[in-house]
């Protein structure tokens, strides 16, 4: 189908135009052999804003045909499958363009129902079906990895001397399964690099990514905020600032800083600033923001961040980070986003 066919498609006033666009443009672009990135970046700047637009009919049948495209648009893909299973099933069971960050991130916010659609892929990564399985039967995880289990409680929180009940509540068990996923979601995102990285530094840098990604994992703040404070080399205060503003741009930039890869940035701020990725446009957002932002820069923001703090307590004042105006102006942001972070020792 030409442009030209779009086009007359397009100035009909009938109410069916928005289905026969986004039906045609998905058909024409499956008929491709080998298209071009700009031929995907021209069928998203269609269907996309068509989406809202469009019936769960024709969104199930442009699910099932980009299921079997071999080069298939990410973006629209990744918006699919965000709808219900009953739609996303073909992308989640057989599209290649849903990577396996991506099926992580699906099977935690939508649950069971993706993730049971997930588990009927091909070649799944085992660690993804091990979190399938540990969400489906958590307690036979539970028992299988005891020690695993108290191994990373005592990492997060300080050992109890309360004795532990023989048999687990509802709620013991939802804490469980909880910890589970956490200890997969910590395994499926170690690279290759951290396993073969052999410099001084390579490791160091690891270490440090390490470190911040289980305590952002925790879901504990001021965990996080120690652990980045030790990584930038700062004081805390700077650190808590840093995650208590309304968005995650102060810490985008210290984690820059830190010469931290796309993804390894993008799975710690996402464990701080869940609710600032509900859908998959936030989510290339913040990669495309990482990718322009120059590790220089960001280094030189943390200096001033630095200086600052230095020059206060020089001052007698209390240190603040750069991005708010006063110490009480720190601890409003900190307030406001909900986290209760303490003082360093």
């Amino acid at each position: 189908m030409s442009s030209s066919d779009f086009r007359q498609i397009a100035v009909r006033k009938d109410s069916g135009k928005a289905e026969r666009l986004f039906r045609a443009a998905v058909s024409a672009f499956c008929s491709l052999t080998r298209p071009s990135r700009r031929e995907i970046g021209q069928l998203e700047d269609l269907t996309l804003p068509l989406f809202n637009d469009v019936s769960v009919e024709s969104r199930r049948y442009v699910a099932a045909a980009l299921s079997e495209c071999e080069y298939a648009p990410p973006a629209l893909v990744r918006r699919l499958c965000e709808e219900p299973v009953d739609i996303a099933a073909p992308l989640l069971i057989r599209s290649r363009a849903v990577s396996n960050i991506d099926l992580i991130a699906l099977i935690g916010r939508h649950g069971l129902p993706h993730a049971r659609a997930i588990a009927r892929r091909k070649d799944l990564n085992p660690t993804i079906a091990d979190l399938i399985r540990a969400l489906e039967r958590p307690t036979l995880v539970r028992r299988r990895e005891p020690e695993a289990d108290a191994i990373m409680a005592d990492k997060i929180a300080p050992a109890s001397t309360e004795p532990a009940p023989e048999q687990p509540g509802r709620g013991q068990v939802a804490g469980i399964a909880s910890e589970s996923a956490r200890r997969r979601l910590r395994s499926m995102m170690r690279t290759g690099d951290e396993a073969t990285a052999m410099s001084a530094d390579s490791l160091t840098g690891a270490d440090t990514y390490v470190k911040l990604r289980e305590t952002a994992l925790t879901g504990n703040a001021a965990f996080f905020q120690t652990a980045l404070a030790d990584a930038l080399d700062t004081d805390f205060s700077i650190a808590r600032a840093l995650t208590a503003s309304q968005n995650y741009a102060s810490l985008l930039a210290a984690l820059r800083s830190l010469d931290l890869s796309e993804d390894r940035a993008f799975l710690i701020t996402v464990a701080v600033y869940p609710s600032q990725f509900p859908h998959p446009q936030a989510i290339r957002t913040f990669l495309d923001r990482y990718r322009l932002l120059h590790r220089e820069a960001a280094a030189d923001k943390v200096r001033l961040w630095k200086s600052e703090t230095l020059s206060k307590v020089g001052r007698g004042a209390a240190p603040a980070n750069s991005d708010t105006h006063t110490a009480s102006n720190t601890e409003d942001a900190a307030a406001s986003s909900g986290f209760r972070a303490s003082s360093r020792k």
